[in-house]
């Protein structure tokens, strides 16, 4: 069997279950090579298989039809331009997050921010560590604090930071919030990707959502605004006066974020919108 041939019979089985059919295809197939970039297949596509390629292969698009999520399966995602190592306990990075850590880096190019000797950062409810990372590698003079309440998801934030070759400009706390931080401590930014989903929606979440990913970095309650009522309120203990409170929010709750900002002092309030057009990310600054 051919690169090809593999790449037309599972494009078709996977359209089954999967709006990225192709793409899916080949980034198993790339992992069951051994190889990175996909220009690889598309130069040999005529080149043949061997059996125990195939087998590999097979196996990981048997998870994948089973509503296994990709990044699970080949045990990577890329995020900001960096690879992220993700396995089942930690959510997996998705596009929406980038333009949180986007903004941030753009708030730092100011020279307020660039003077500085340290941007002290703190990155409430980590997960895979790519928000914290991200900030880590593209703000060069940042500290940035890790905080989730998982032991394996800063674990895993851990071996992320190093695998990207910022360990030595973060820390990764087991902490419920702010509750690990040292007292007395303030950060220039907090910033946060909180569980936001309704409880009541997440049963009508897409299978590779609901089955496999953390259900505890997906739930927001009943309206799905908890942790943002909770890290607003706490962050008034750990924040510096001007300093920045940066969330990505659910679809519609751009809004009643914000005015819950308000309700503990934060002002200059706005939003940036995702690639959709959606207000996906929401800026404050502590007055």
């Amino acid at each position: 069997m051919t690169i090809r041939d593999i790449i037309i019979k599972y494009t078709e089985k996977l359209a089954e279950i999967s709006d990225t059919p192709r793409l899916d295809t080949e980034v198993m197939l790339l992992s069951a090579l051994g190889e990175e970039n996909r220009l690889y297949l598309h130069i040999n596509l005529n080149k043949e298989i061997d059996e125990e390629t195939i087998n590999k292969f097979e196996k990981m698009a048997e998870e994948r039809l089973n509503g296994r999520p990709i990044a699970y399966i080949v045990g990577n995602r890329e995020f900001m331009g960096l690879d992220f190592y993700v396995h089942e306990g930690v959510l997996i990075p998705r596009p929406d997050t980038e333009p949180l850590v986007e903004e941030i880096i753009d708030i730092c190019s100011a020279d307020e921010y660039r003077k500085k000797e340290t941007i002290d950062i703190i990155d409430i409810g980590t997960g895979s560590g790519a928000i914290t990372v991200s900030l880590a590698y593209y703000i060069k003079n940042s500290f940035v604090t890790s905080c989730d309440i998982s032991e394996y998801a800063s674990e895993i934030g851990k071996k992320n930071a190093d695998s990207n070759g910022v360990s030595e400009n973060t820390e990764f706390l087991v902490s419920d919030l702010f509750s690990s931080v040292e007292d007395g401590k303030k950060f220039d930014i907090i910033v946060s990707n909180p569980p936001y989903i309704r409880k009541d929606v997440i049963e009508t979440l897409h299978t590779q959502v609901k089955d496999y990913e953390p259900y505890n970095a997906l739930e927001g309650g009943e309206d799905g605004l908890d942790f943002y009522r909770r890290i607003t309120a706490d962050s008034i203990d750990y924040i510096k006066d001007g300093g920045i409170l940066a969330y990505e929010v659910g679809h519609d709750q751009a809004e009643d974020v914000s005015e819950i900002m308000k309700g503990y002092g934060y002002g200059k309030i706005y939003t940036k919108k995702d690639i959709q057009g959606i207000d996906r990310v929401v800026i404050g600054t502590k007055l």
